[in-house]
Protein backbone atom coordinates (compact mmCIF):
# COMPACT_ATOMS: atom_id res chain seq x y z
CA UNK A 1 0.00 0.00 0.00
CA UNK A 2 2.92 2.32 0.81
CA UNK A 3 4.31 2.12 -3.25
CA UNK A 4 0.41 2.92 -4.49
CA UNK A 5 0.07 6.03 -2.07
CA UNK A 6 3.43 7.95 -3.13
CA UNK A 7 1.95 7.19 -6.68
CA UNK A 8 -1.13 8.65 -5.76
CA UNK A 9 0.68 11.38 -3.50
CA UNK A 10 2.84 12.51 -6.88
CA UNK A 11 -0.22 11.61 -9.28
CA UNK A 12 0.43 15.47 -10.55
CA UNK A 13 4.07 15.60 -11.37
CA UNK A 14 4.11 12.05 -12.07
CA UNK A 15 1.54 12.69 -15.22
CA UNK A 16 3.50 15.20 -16.49
CA UNK A 17 6.70 13.33 -16.26
CA UNK A 18 5.28 10.57 -18.21
CA UNK A 19 3.75 12.53 -20.79
CA UNK A 20 7.05 14.48 -21.52
CA UNK A 21 8.92 11.45 -21.64
CA UNK A 22 6.42 9.82 -23.87
CA UNK A 23 6.28 13.45 -25.92
CA UNK A 24 10.53 13.18 -26.70
CA UNK A 25 10.56 9.51 -26.85
CA UNK A 26 7.79 9.74 -30.04
CA UNK A 27 10.09 12.30 -31.37
CA UNK A 28 13.85 10.83 -31.13
CA UNK A 29 11.74 7.09 -32.07
CA UNK A 30 10.35 8.85 -35.98
CA UNK A 31 13.84 11.21 -35.91
CA UNK A 32 14.68 9.71 -39.38
CA UNK A 33 11.25 10.33 -40.75
CA UNK A 34 10.85 13.79 -39.18
CA UNK A 35 14.04 14.88 -40.77
CA UNK A 36 13.49 13.42 -44.09
CA UNK A 37 10.45 15.19 -43.98
CA UNK A 38 12.71 18.89 -44.08
CA UNK A 39 15.41 17.65 -45.97
CA UNK A 40 17.95 18.48 -43.17
CA UNK A 41 21.13 17.69 -43.01
CA UNK A 42 23.25 16.06 -40.59
CA UNK A 43 24.80 19.09 -39.45
CA UNK A 44 21.69 21.73 -40.48
CA UNK A 45 19.57 18.98 -37.74
CA UNK A 46 21.82 19.10 -35.26
CA UNK A 47 22.38 22.91 -35.33
CA UNK A 48 18.03 22.72 -35.40
CA UNK A 49 17.69 20.56 -32.29
CA UNK A 50 20.71 22.68 -30.70
CA UNK A 51 18.38 25.92 -30.79
CA UNK A 52 15.55 23.80 -28.98
CA UNK A 53 18.04 22.73 -26.45
CA UNK A 54 18.70 26.53 -25.56
CA UNK A 55 15.13 27.23 -25.63
CA UNK A 56 14.91 24.35 -23.09
CA UNK A 57 17.17 25.68 -20.72
CA UNK A 58 15.90 29.04 -21.40
CA UNK A 59 12.76 28.09 -19.48
CA UNK A 60 14.19 27.12 -17.01
CA UNK A 61 14.52 30.74 -15.93
CA UNK A 62 10.92 31.29 -17.06
CA UNK A 63 9.79 28.37 -15.26
CA UNK A 64 8.73 30.91 -12.15
CA UNK A 65 6.88 33.23 -14.16
CA UNK A 66 4.87 30.68 -15.73
CA UNK A 67 3.63 29.37 -12.36
CA UNK A 68 3.30 33.00 -10.88
CA UNK A 69 1.05 33.50 -14.29
CA UNK A 70 -0.86 30.38 -14.85
CA UNK A 71 -0.81 29.11 -11.28
CA UNK A 72 -2.96 25.84 -10.69
CA UNK A 73 -2.73 25.26 -14.32
CA UNK A 74 0.43 25.88 -15.36
CA UNK A 75 1.42 22.37 -15.02
CA UNK A 76 -1.56 21.36 -17.23
CA UNK A 77 -0.59 24.13 -19.83
CA UNK A 78 3.11 23.42 -20.11
CA UNK A 79 2.09 19.53 -21.02
CA UNK A 80 -0.29 20.60 -23.52
CA UNK A 81 1.68 22.87 -24.97
CA UNK A 82 4.83 20.38 -25.23
CA UNK A 83 2.53 17.80 -27.20
CA UNK A 84 0.89 20.56 -29.89
CA UNK A 85 4.84 21.22 -30.60
CA UNK A 86 5.79 18.29 -31.11
CA UNK A 87 2.84 17.80 -33.10
CA UNK A 88 4.01 21.19 -35.19
CA UNK A 89 7.11 19.74 -36.11
CA UNK A 90 6.14 16.56 -36.69
CA UNK A 91 4.05 17.45 -39.69
CA UNK A 92 6.47 20.54 -40.76
CA UNK A 93 8.25 20.03 -44.38
CA UNK A 94 10.32 23.42 -43.95
CA UNK A 95 13.09 23.36 -41.52
CA UNK A 96 11.66 27.20 -40.16
CA UNK A 97 8.27 25.59 -38.89
CA UNK A 98 10.16 22.69 -37.57
CA UNK A 99 12.46 24.91 -35.43
CA UNK A 100 9.50 27.10 -34.27
CA UNK A 101 7.77 24.44 -32.88
CA UNK A 102 10.60 22.27 -31.65
CA UNK A 103 11.36 25.67 -29.78
CA UNK A 104 7.69 25.53 -28.43
CA UNK A 105 8.06 22.45 -27.62
CA UNK A 106 11.46 22.22 -25.85
CA UNK A 107 10.54 25.73 -23.67
CA UNK A 108 7.16 24.01 -22.21
CA UNK A 109 9.10 20.86 -21.54
CA UNK A 110 11.61 22.78 -19.43
CA UNK A 111 8.44 24.58 -17.93
CA UNK A 112 6.84 21.14 -16.95
CA UNK A 113 10.98 19.50 -16.00
CA UNK A 114 11.08 22.41 -13.24
CA UNK A 115 7.24 22.65 -12.51
CA UNK A 116 7.30 18.70 -11.83
CA UNK A 117 10.18 18.98 -9.72
CA UNK A 118 8.68 21.80 -7.66
CA UNK A 119 5.65 19.66 -6.89
CA UNK A 120 7.50 16.45 -6.26
CA UNK A 121 8.98 18.70 -3.50
CA UNK A 122 6.21 20.62 -2.34
CA UNK A 123 4.43 16.76 -1.63
CA UNK A 124 7.29 15.52 0.22
CA UNK A 125 6.73 18.18 2.46
CA UNK A 126 3.42 17.47 2.97
CA UNK A 127 3.79 13.66 3.14
CA UNK A 128 7.02 13.53 4.98
CA UNK A 129 7.83 10.78 2.35
CA UNK A 130 10.60 10.43 -0.28
CA UNK A 131 9.20 10.60 -3.91
CA UNK A 132 11.58 11.97 -6.06
CA UNK A 133 13.37 8.81 -7.54
CA UNK A 134 9.94 7.38 -8.17
CA UNK A 135 8.72 9.44 -10.23
CA UNK A 136 12.28 10.12 -12.08
CA UNK A 137 12.05 5.95 -12.73
CA UNK A 138 8.24 6.47 -13.67
CA UNK A 139 9.72 8.76 -16.85
CA UNK A 140 12.84 6.86 -17.62
CA UNK A 141 10.03 3.46 -18.44
CA UNK A 142 7.25 5.95 -20.26
CA UNK A 143 10.11 7.02 -22.31
CA UNK A 144 11.07 3.09 -22.85
CA UNK A 145 7.60 1.69 -23.07
CA UNK A 146 6.47 5.21 -25.65
CA UNK A 147 9.85 4.32 -27.48
CA UNK A 148 8.65 0.99 -27.91
CA UNK A 149 5.28 1.98 -28.60
CA UNK A 150 5.96 4.37 -31.26
CA UNK A 151 8.23 1.66 -33.06
CA UNK A 152 5.13 -0.38 -33.23
CA UNK A 153 2.85 2.43 -34.85
CA UNK A 154 5.68 3.20 -37.25
CA UNK A 155 5.52 -1.04 -38.55
CA UNK A 156 1.66 0.01 -38.85
CA UNK A 157 2.84 2.45 -40.71
CA UNK A 158 1.37 5.35 -38.86
CA UNK A 159 2.39 8.72 -40.15
CA UNK A 160 4.11 11.00 -37.60
CA UNK A 161 0.53 13.45 -37.73
CA UNK A 162 -0.94 10.44 -36.50
CA UNK A 163 1.59 9.52 -33.94
CA UNK A 164 1.84 13.08 -32.31
CA UNK A 165 -2.24 13.34 -33.12
CA UNK A 166 -2.82 10.64 -30.37
CA UNK A 167 -0.37 12.01 -28.20
CA UNK A 168 -1.99 15.44 -28.28
CA UNK A 169 -5.66 13.29 -27.61
CA UNK A 170 -3.64 11.67 -24.19
CA UNK A 171 -2.22 14.66 -23.02
CA UNK A 172 -5.40 16.87 -22.86
CA UNK A 173 -7.49 14.09 -21.64
CA UNK A 174 -5.20 13.57 -18.66
CA UNK A 175 -4.51 17.50 -18.23
CA UNK A 176 -7.17 17.48 -15.13
CA UNK A 177 -4.97 15.17 -13.46
CA UNK A 178 -2.26 18.15 -13.39
CA UNK A 179 -4.57 20.42 -11.84
CA UNK A 180 -3.74 21.83 -8.66
CA UNK A 181 -6.34 22.03 -5.71
CA UNK A 182 -8.00 25.55 -5.76
CA UNK A 183 -6.66 25.97 -2.29
CA UNK A 184 -3.37 25.68 -3.17
CA UNK A 185 -1.87 28.85 -2.08
CA UNK A 186 -0.58 31.47 -5.02
CA UNK A 187 3.00 31.68 -5.87
CA UNK A 188 5.13 34.51 -3.83
CA UNK A 189 5.72 37.56 -5.28
CA UNK A 190 9.25 36.98 -7.56
CA UNK A 191 10.77 39.98 -5.59
CA UNK A 192 10.30 38.13 -2.48
CA UNK A 193 11.36 34.89 -4.15
CA UNK A 194 14.49 36.03 -5.42
CA UNK A 195 15.43 37.61 -1.85
CA UNK A 196 14.98 34.14 -0.12
CA UNK A 197 16.74 32.17 -2.38
CA UNK A 198 19.91 34.16 -2.33
CA UNK A 199 19.97 33.35 1.09
CA UNK A 200 20.93 29.91 0.05
CA UNK A 201 23.26 30.78 -3.04
CA UNK A 202 25.62 28.29 -1.70
CA UNK A 203 23.52 25.18 -1.05
CA UNK A 204 22.07 25.88 -5.01
CA UNK A 205 25.15 26.17 -6.44
CA UNK A 206 26.51 23.09 -4.90
CA UNK A 207 23.60 21.11 -5.87
CA UNK A 208 24.04 22.20 -9.42
CA UNK A 209 26.90 21.20 -9.47
CA UNK A 210 25.91 17.71 -8.10
CA UNK A 211 22.85 17.44 -11.11
CA UNK A 212 25.51 19.08 -13.45
CA UNK A 213 28.13 15.89 -12.84
CA UNK A 214 25.46 13.26 -13.14
CA UNK A 215 24.04 14.52 -16.30
CA UNK A 216 27.51 14.46 -17.71
CA UNK A 217 27.58 10.94 -16.95
CA UNK A 218 24.30 10.25 -18.35
CA UNK A 219 25.24 11.98 -21.16
CA UNK A 220 28.42 10.69 -21.67
CA UNK A 221 26.97 6.92 -21.34
CA UNK A 222 23.99 7.53 -23.55
CA UNK A 223 25.83 9.51 -26.16
CA UNK A 224 29.13 7.90 -26.48
CA UNK A 225 28.51 4.09 -25.70
CA UNK A 226 27.27 2.76 -28.64
CA UNK A 227 30.18 4.47 -30.37
CA UNK A 228 32.61 2.65 -28.12
CA UNK A 229 31.26 -0.52 -28.32
CA UNK A 230 31.30 -0.85 -31.94
CA UNK A 231 34.41 1.16 -32.96
CA UNK A 232 36.34 0.06 -29.80
CA UNK A 233 35.53 -2.88 -29.17
CA UNK A 234 33.80 -4.26 -32.99
CA UNK A 235 30.42 -4.73 -32.25
CA UNK A 236 27.88 -4.47 -34.90
CA UNK A 237 24.92 -1.87 -34.84
CA UNK A 238 22.76 -3.99 -32.68
CA UNK A 239 25.22 -4.86 -30.14
CA UNK A 240 26.17 -1.33 -30.07
CA UNK A 241 22.17 0.14 -29.98
CA UNK A 242 22.16 -2.23 -26.23
CA UNK A 243 24.64 0.44 -24.60
CA UNK A 244 22.52 3.35 -24.47
CA UNK A 245 19.23 0.58 -23.84
CA UNK A 246 21.31 -1.02 -20.79
CA UNK A 247 21.48 2.41 -19.80
CA UNK A 248 17.92 3.55 -19.93
CA UNK A 249 16.69 0.11 -18.53
CA UNK A 250 19.17 -0.01 -15.14
CA UNK A 251 18.40 3.99 -14.98
CA UNK A 252 14.82 3.04 -14.11
CA UNK A 253 15.30 0.02 -12.14
CA UNK A 254 17.62 2.14 -9.93
CA UNK A 255 15.56 4.84 -9.25
CA UNK A 256 12.92 2.70 -8.61
CA UNK A 257 15.33 0.79 -5.82
CA UNK A 258 16.74 4.24 -4.79
CA UNK A 259 13.34 5.25 -3.86
CA UNK A 260 12.80 2.02 -1.51
CA UNK A 261 16.08 2.51 -0.32
CA UNK A 262 16.08 6.20 0.53
CA UNK A 263 13.34 5.32 3.21
CA UNK A 264 16.13 3.11 5.27
CA UNK A 265 18.98 5.65 4.58
CA UNK A 266 20.33 9.05 4.71
CA UNK A 267 20.23 9.97 0.83
CA UNK A 268 23.81 12.01 0.72
CA UNK A 269 25.22 8.35 2.39
CA UNK A 270 23.01 7.18 -0.75
CA UNK A 271 24.60 9.38 -2.97
CA UNK A 272 27.92 8.89 -2.23
CA UNK A 273 27.52 4.82 -2.62
CA UNK A 274 25.71 5.74 -5.82
CA UNK A 275 28.64 7.97 -7.43
CA UNK A 276 31.34 5.59 -6.21
CA UNK A 277 29.33 2.78 -7.94
CA UNK A 278 28.81 4.60 -11.04
CA UNK A 279 32.48 5.88 -11.48
CA UNK A 280 33.30 2.46 -10.69
CA UNK A 281 31.03 1.22 -14.00
CA UNK A 282 32.37 4.11 -16.19
CA UNK A 283 35.79 2.59 -15.46
CA UNK A 284 34.70 -0.59 -16.11
CA UNK A 285 33.29 -0.16 -19.25
CA UNK A 286 36.10 2.35 -20.41
CA UNK A 287 38.76 -0.67 -20.00
CA UNK A 288 36.76 -3.63 -20.72
CA UNK A 289 38.05 -5.71 -23.21
CA UNK A 290 34.94 -7.32 -24.99
CA UNK A 291 31.06 -6.81 -25.29
CA UNK A 292 29.72 -8.44 -22.34
CA UNK A 293 32.32 -6.93 -19.75
CA UNK A 294 31.44 -3.25 -21.53
CA UNK A 295 27.15 -3.82 -21.04
CA UNK A 296 27.91 -5.05 -17.22
CA UNK A 297 29.97 -1.31 -16.79
CA UNK A 298 27.08 0.63 -18.52
CA UNK A 299 24.57 -1.01 -16.12
CA UNK A 300 26.28 -0.53 -12.92
CA UNK A 301 26.62 3.38 -14.68
CA UNK A 302 23.22 3.51 -14.77
CA UNK A 303 22.33 2.09 -11.82
CA UNK A 304 24.40 4.28 -9.80
CA UNK A 305 23.93 7.58 -12.05
CA UNK A 306 20.23 6.83 -11.69
CA UNK A 307 19.44 8.60 -8.21
CA UNK A 308 22.06 10.87 -7.65
CA UNK A 309 19.95 14.08 -9.61
CA UNK A 310 16.41 13.05 -8.02
CA UNK A 311 18.16 13.59 -4.14
CA UNK A 312 19.94 16.22 -5.27
CA UNK A 313 17.00 18.22 -5.82
CA UNK A 314 14.85 16.51 -2.88
CA UNK A 315 17.52 17.84 -0.94
CA UNK A 316 17.30 21.45 -2.25
CA UNK A 317 13.90 21.42 -2.44
CA UNK A 318 13.19 19.88 1.41
CA UNK A 319 16.04 22.70 2.76
CA UNK A 320 15.23 25.91 0.93
CA UNK A 321 12.52 27.66 2.47
CA UNK A 322 9.05 27.53 0.84
CA UNK A 323 8.93 30.89 -1.15
CA UNK A 324 12.77 29.88 -2.53
CA UNK A 325 11.83 26.04 -3.68
CA UNK A 326 10.77 26.85 -7.23
CA UNK A 327 13.27 29.86 -7.76
CA UNK A 328 16.13 27.33 -6.29
CA UNK A 329 14.85 24.22 -8.63
CA UNK A 330 14.92 25.94 -11.52
CA UNK A 331 18.54 27.33 -11.08
CA UNK A 332 19.81 23.68 -9.90
CA UNK A 333 17.91 22.73 -13.13
CA UNK A 334 19.63 25.22 -15.58
CA UNK A 335 23.08 24.35 -14.15
CA UNK A 336 22.55 20.72 -14.56
CA UNK A 337 21.29 20.98 -18.32
CA UNK A 338 24.90 22.39 -18.57
CA UNK A 339 25.99 18.95 -18.96
CA UNK A 340 24.60 18.83 -22.19
CA UNK A 341 26.50 21.73 -23.58
CA UNK A 342 29.45 20.87 -22.90
CA UNK A 343 29.48 17.45 -21.98
CA UNK A 344 29.54 16.27 -25.88
CA UNK A 345 32.61 18.47 -26.53
CA UNK A 346 34.70 17.20 -23.60
CA UNK A 347 34.28 13.73 -24.49
CA UNK A 348 34.87 14.34 -27.94
CA UNK A 349 38.48 16.13 -27.47
CA UNK A 350 39.11 13.54 -25.41
CA UNK A 351 38.54 11.15 -27.44
CA UNK A 352 40.17 12.22 -29.99
CA UNK A 353 43.67 13.05 -28.19
CA UNK A 354 43.78 9.67 -26.15
CA UNK A 355 40.27 7.77 -27.21
CA UNK A 356 36.56 6.70 -26.28
CA UNK A 357 38.20 4.80 -23.56
CA UNK A 358 40.27 7.44 -21.54
CA UNK A 359 36.94 9.64 -22.57
CA UNK A 360 34.84 7.64 -19.88
CA UNK A 361 37.71 7.39 -17.23
CA UNK A 362 37.98 11.06 -17.03
CA UNK A 363 34.33 11.32 -16.63
CA UNK A 364 34.38 8.65 -13.77
CA UNK A 365 37.23 10.24 -12.40
CA UNK A 366 34.71 13.58 -11.98
CA UNK A 367 32.11 11.58 -10.45
CA UNK A 368 34.84 10.47 -7.74
CA UNK A 369 35.54 13.92 -7.11
CA UNK A 370 31.85 14.42 -7.04
CA UNK A 371 31.42 11.65 -3.92
CA UNK A 372 34.53 12.68 -2.12
CA UNK A 373 34.66 16.48 -2.32
CA UNK A 374 31.34 18.12 -3.84
CA UNK A 375 28.60 15.60 -1.55
CA UNK A 376 30.12 16.27 1.87
CA UNK A 377 29.99 19.98 0.83
CA UNK A 378 26.14 19.92 0.00
CA UNK A 379 25.86 17.99 3.17
CA UNK A 380 27.88 20.72 5.29
CA UNK A 381 25.46 23.31 3.80
CA UNK A 382 22.45 21.98 4.10
CA UNK A 383 23.02 21.15 7.49
CA UNK A 384 24.11 24.47 8.23
CA UNK A 385 21.18 25.82 5.88
CA UNK A 386 18.73 28.26 8.66
CA UNK A 387 15.96 26.24 7.30
CA UNK A 388 16.62 22.80 8.47
CA UNK A 389 15.84 23.71 11.87
CA UNK A 390 12.66 25.63 11.02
Amino acid sequence: MGFLHDLWLSRRPLTGFALMAAAWAAFFAQMPVIKAAIDASDGAYGALLLVASLAAVTAMWLAPFADRVAGRWALSCASVLVAVGMLGAGVATEWILFTLMMVVASIAAGVVDVLANVRIAEAEEVSGRPLMNLNHAIYSFAYGAAAMATGAFRELHWTPFEIFALLCGVTIALAWIMVEPASKPRPVPAAAARASVSVARLLTVLGGFVVLVAFLVEASAEGWSALHLERTLGGDPSEGALGPAILGLTMGVGRLAGHFMSHHMPELKLMGIAALVSAFGLCVAGVAPSLMIAYLGFGLAGLGVSVIAPLALALIGRTVAPEARLDAISRVSVMGYGAYFFGPPLMGFTSEAFGLRAGFILVACIMVVTALVLLPALGRSAAAHPVRDA
